[in-house]
């Protein structure tokens, strides 16, 4: 698998395969609950080699409040969006796709694409219950260490800015919305993947799989090349 992602990178590759080439735009990949940027760094490499310009968002480990994690990610967005002079395109796994889709709402004038593998879109929670409990885990350590910016935080009640940004009516105008997903899906129920303001594209294989996936990686590449909408 690894050996395929690396392959559809490769320019020989692309231009007998149909993979669309990218155009230089700065793509922010987001990584899941429990994850850090390490985890996709095979779609990092991938998206390079394919012609973007891409850029993890400072993760070691997505544990934190989600508020505070977006944040950071709107830092990166700022950054390569002033750099680059163009709009980011946001590539999240898992949780990582809540944040897509939260930022994207937030900054559509500076997000132009957000595709989500494997998260649920319609909220936040729609897992596992092993997942659900290591959700409350994780929780519960904010709470001790008072990393906590609501009382809700890391549940469906939460109310901080990344919550509403999140749960807002999605920008279908102005960014394009992608979302991948699996019925296979351990983790997360593939049912809260699939929401009307998005491209919905259905791939097989296990929720940790998708970083990897070169049917993932396919959707990946045609979403990006969908040209952007009016900022």
């Amino acid at each position: 698998m690894l050996e395929f992602a690396r392959l559809l990178g490769d320019p020989v590759y692309v231009a007998q395969s149909g993979v669309p080439r990218g155009d230089g735009r700065p793509v922010v990949l987001l990584p899941g609950f429990l994850a850090g940027d390490r985890t996709l760094a095979v779609m990092r490499g991938w998206l390079g080699r394919l012609g973007y310009v891409p850029a993890g968002c400072g993760f070691v480990a997505n544990v934190d409040c989600s508020d505070r994690a977006l944040e950071r990610v709107e830092a990166h967005v700022n950054d390569l969006h002033r750099r680059h002079g163009r709009r980011v395109a946001l590539v999240g796994h898992s949780r990582g796709g809540h944040f897509a889709r939260a930022m994207a709402a937030r900054a559509p004038d500076r997000v132009s694409h957000a595709i989500s593998l494997g998260a649920d879109l319609r909220g936040v929670i729609g897992v596992s219950v092993p997942t659900l409990a290591a959700v409350a885990a994780v929780r519960r350590g904010l709470e001790l260490t008072g990393r906590m910016r609501a009382q809700q935080c890391f549940t469906s009640e939460c109310t901080c800015a990344f919550a509403r940004d999140y749960c807002r009516s999605f920008p279908t105008d102005r960014v394009r919305l992608t979302s991948v997903y699996s019925k296979e899906d351990g983790v997360v129920q593939w049912k809260g993947s699939v929401v009307p303001e998005a491209d919905c594209v259905e791939v097989t294989g296990s929720h940790v799989g998708l970083a990897f996936n070169r049917k993932a990686y396919r959707a990946i590449a045609a979403a990006l090349a969908r040209p952007e909408l009016e900022g």
